[in-house]
């Protein structure tokens, strides 16, 4: 049974790109210190090599915030890119939204070790969240878990085990593998990456952003998993925005910045459990934040994700995305194998 669902997972989940991105090399000029030739030497960016419960070796990146916040977040990527093009994306990230933060490659992407498949993205996840309370220190209530596309499994899995997290955003994410591909009703056995029986078991603040013009995983699961969340946040849903491209629009960082910005006003409830306080609205039908104003459309030259708010011409047509999933060739795309 285990094995047929693998089967499924590799054969409709995971595109790792092929031949990776990056390399890892031990730097003798630094004590033998990880590396990433490929991608600009940066001295607050750690190269780590991570062994999971599946004997699998994991590569991940830590990027530490100049200012050394409390705020640390947990990012897992779709199922089409690897660590040498998030790069660039997981830098930006930390400096906008002031957090340290922890990218990884699943088993079998970029120069991680096995095979990837769903139970070894749970075991990949697992070991890189070790590592972040052993290593870094980080506590459950100082963790946002990111997870895009096909990454929300493993962070809606985490989430849903893990009781007093931070937060958690969800881009583009999916009700199940197998809803991807067919509009199933009901939840079969054989099916992968189950967010929609699990999100409800997760027990922080949740943030969903979806384009409205997904055209790989449909809005609707976007929207679904918001209606099943316990602790709602205001969702994005990106008028005109696809399933490569959100990170193109200026309310997209916008909106992530207040949300974990807001995090910040925390009060413990009388039950001792961590409970966050969020500008949230709590509304059965909140209103839809979306791209539809000239400000909020995708830039034609981005140099950083909000460096340009304030520009007042915008073009209709997102420019190529930096992020690895715009490199998938149309084929994969047109039969929805990109999540």
């Amino acid at each position: 049974m285990g094995g047929v669902t693998s089967s499924i997972a590799a054969k409709f989940a995971f595109f790792p790109p092929n031949p990776p991105s990056y390399t890892v090399v031990a730097d003798e000029s630094c004590g033998g210190k990880l590396c990433i030739p490929e991608v600009p030497r940066r001295e607050n960016v750690d190269v780590l090599k991570l062994r999971t419960r599946r004997g699998n070796e994991v590569v991940a990146l830590y990027v530490k915030h100049p200012k050394a916040p409390a705020t640390t977040m947990l990012y897992s990527h779709g199922n089409a890119a690897d660590l040498g093009q998030m790069f660039e994306l997981f830098v930006e990230l930390s400096l906008r939204l002031r957090v340290n933060l922890m990218g990884y490659d699943y088993s079998g992407y970029g120069q991680s070790s096995g095979k990837p498949s769903e139970c070894n993205t749970y075991a990949d996840i697992d070991a890189v969240y070790k590592c972040l309370k052993e290593q870094y220190g980080v506590k459950d209530e100082q963790l946002i878990l990111y997870g895009q596309s096909v990454g929300s499994g493993p962070t809606v899995d985490l989430a849903s085990r893990a009781p007093n997290l931070r937060a958690v955003v969800l881009h583009g994410p999916i009700l199940s593998g197998l809803r991807v591909l067919y509009p199933v009703k009901r939840t079969y056995w054989f099916d992968i990456y189950k967010n929609v029986d699990k999100i409800s078991m997760v027990n922080c603040p949740v943030l969903v952003i979806h384009g409205t013009e997904d055209e790989v995983v449909d809005c609707s699961h976007g929207k679904q998993l918001y209606e099943l969340c316990k602790e709602k946040y205001e969702p994005l849903w990106i008028a005109g925005g696809g399933h490569c491209n959100l990170e193109l629009y200026p309310v997209y960082i916008k909106h992530l910045k207040k949300f974990v910005l807001g995090l910040g006003k925390s009060k413990p409830a009388t039950d001792g459990s961590h409970k966050t306080s969020v500008e949230s609205d709590n509304k059965s039908k909140p209103p839809e934040i979306t791209a539809t104003n000239t400000s909020d459309l995708p830039e034609i030259s981005r140099n950083s994700l909000d460096s340009r708010l304030d520009k007042t011409k915008k073009s209709n047509k997102p420019e190529k995305s930096r992020m690895s999933t715009d490199r998938i060739n149309r084929f994969k795309r047109r039969k929805g194998l990109v999540w």
